[in-house]
């Protein structure tokens, strides 16, 4: 019997219901253009409500000495000079107006007495520009964005599963996929198709994104589509993760707790930050104090559980409950552990893809006509450390502008051609899956995956330990051919996972063989037998499939905005 296939059409799909997509469907219905904005999970439930600290724009509230070149200064130092000027230029440029745009939609900012919008100080900063919303600045933008849809009528279909994005000859028609609860089939075409489906950290064995999300479909659905993915390796890992328990490991304990204050000790009740940052101490930047935590553990000072001690409970209890009721509830929630008297137990986590895929930084087209790629799916404003508040920001101006060009090259088209070809193997790879009645377990095998990630190309890596990973990752390409798919009473998840498999084992690969050509240590990217930087790897890798990587030269600092590059002290200031 064959499954129903429903067939839509529109000038431009969205794939991925956060706010980059959201941001990008609002722009293309403003313009009057015909958008569906699809995604596998809730748009009031997605990644982009877990962002807590807040969004950066050179507003000059409270500094009104801030520029958007000293935030531009500020990204590309940060960034390990990998970022891309050009794309950090239009975000910093951009950002006054993200802010503007959402204040418009109701976003409730905090605000100064007098009414202006409040902004704090992020670590690496060099003013106050982070403006928030409590510590849910994330979700506040993500309400703000979905009720802006709604009130433009977007359709969103928040219940489906791309499988694959439909070329002929290289240029994009559509796409193909599954819904999540009856298995009905999708098949759209669309002029062009803007992919926001999130990054890659869901492959390390501890993370802050949930069990299915940011599981590499960004770059699986790109690359089949004939795109290439720049710097996968430069993933950013948070000081603070949860140990326990098992099923929420990886959930972040927010910055905010040692930016109030809080102190990180090992098991013998050291404080440790003192042995690497003695300056800095707890305020020092988010790849040192992982760096940091990760060297504690792995020479036998962590705790038994291998992690480290993260103690707020010297704050009064008041500052705790007025200033971290996120992280106080987090904990009662999950552990029964009250942190106004008890230290949490906290290990790096992957927490942000500041890789993704190639992207034009004027237009975040990838090079593949008609797609275009946004938010933690794209490359080149992160660099190998991502400044805190920066992503929200991104999604917001690379929303907008990939919305403006995906609706002119929409309207530019003579003509949309087809293929049947490309249909059918889409269709057939739904099919050979649910056919699929191995003995191998998908979910044991992304497991596999994890494990293999969390021990060879964590927060640490070196060349043997990377090249065993690349050995592992073959097996378990070769198992996953015996795997079983059995969609249930509750629905097609199944499918989802085996799918979600195929993605991580890409990403993975991805990973690894750029973590091998890397052969230095910057940012976020530690090789323990490379410890230094070397200069001729100031270059983007760019990854077009297993073996093929090359150097593309990173663009030249503008002179506007070298003038602002200097030295930022983190004293007394907020990181996240």
């Amino acid at each position: 019997m064959n499954p129903t296939e429903r067939r839509l059409a529109t000038s431009v799909l969205v794939i991925g219901t956060g706010g980059s997509g959201l941001r990008a469907a609002i722009r293309l219905a403003e313009r009057g253009t015909e958008v569906l904005l699809v995604g596998k999970r809730p748009s009031s439930d997605a990644h982009t409500n877990l962002a807590a600290g807040g969004i950066n724009a050179a507003l000059g509230t409270m500094d009104v000495e801030d520029t958007w070149q000293q935030h531009a200064a500020d990204t590309l130092q940060e960034s390990y000079f990998l970022a891309d000027p050009r794309t950090v230029r239009i975000v910093a440029e951009g950002a006054a107006r993200g802010i503007a745009e959402l204040e418009s939609w109701g976003m409730p900012f905090a605000r100064e007495a007098d009414g202006r919008i409040s902004q704090r100080f992020f670590g690496a900063h060099t003013f106050r520009r982070t403006a928030f919303a409590g510590d849910y600045t994330g979700l506040e933008i993500q309400r703000t964005l979905v009720n802006r849809a709604r009130q433009l009528s977007v359709p969103i279909i928040d219940t489906m599963y791309v499988t694959r994005i439909l070329t002929r000859d290289g240029v994009v028609f559509g796409a193909y996929g599954f819904d999540l609860g009856d298995g009905t089939r999708y098949l759209i075409h669309a002029d062009a198709v803007i992919l926001a489906a999130g990054g890659h950290t869901r492959i390390w064995r501890r993370t802050s994104s949930r069990r299915d999300e940011n599981t590499g479909d960004s770059f699986r659905l790109a690359l089949t589509a004939g795109a290439r993915l720049r710097d996968p390796e430069l993933v950013q890992f948070h000081p603070s993760g949860l140990i326990a328990p098992e099923d929420a490991a990886g959930t972040l304990v927010s910055e905010a707790a040692r930016g109030e204050g809080g102190i990180l000790r090992n098991q013998l009740g050291e404080r440790f930050m003192a042995r690497y940052d003695p300056a800095r101490m707890e305020l020092s930047t988010r790849d040192r104090v992982a760096l940091a935590a990760y060297t504690e553990i792995k020479e036998g000072r962590g705790s038994r559980n291998g992690g480290v001690w993260l103690d707020v409970s010297h704050l009064p209890r008041e500052t705790i409950m007025q200033r971290l009721p996120r992280v106080y509830q987090t904990l009662i929630e999950l552990q029964m552990l009250d942190i106004t008297t008890t230290p949490i137990e906290v290990a790096p986590t992957a927490h942000y893809s500041m890789g993704g895929v190639w992207v034009r930084p004027d237009d975040h087209g990838t090079g593949v006509p008609g797609l275009y790629a946004i938010g933690e799916a794209a490359s080149g404003l992160h660099g190998a450390n991502r400044l805190g508040g920066n992503s929200l920001i991104e999604l917001l101006v690379y929303g907008r502008i990939a919305g403006d060009a995906a609706a002119d090259y929409s309207a530019a088209l003579d003509a949309q051609q087809r293929d049947a070809a490309a249909v059918a193997e889409a269709r057939d790879e739904v099919d050979r899956l649910l056919a699929a009645d191995g003995p191998e377990n998908v979910r044991s095998l992304q497991r596999a995956i994890r494990d293999t990630m969390t021990e060879h190309a964590g927060v640490v890596r070196d060349e043997p330990g990377l090249k065993t990973a690349l050995g592992r990752l073959d097996d378990i390409e070769a198992t996953a051919e015996d795997v079983g798919v059995h969609p249930d009473l509750a629905g097609f998840q199944d499918l989802a996972h085996a799918f979600d498999l195929r993605s991580s084992l890409v990403a993975a690969r991805a990973t690894v063989e750029a973590a091998i050509e890397r052969r230095e240590t910057r940012g976020c990217h530690n090789r323990s037998d490379f410890p230094e930087p070397d200069p001729a790897l100031r270059v983007n890798l760019v990854w077009s499939g297993p073996g093929q990587i090359t150097r593309e030269a990173v663009a030249p600092v503008p002179t506007e905005i070298a003038a602002f590059v200097r030295e930022v002290s983190t004293a007394g200031k907020l990181v996240e």
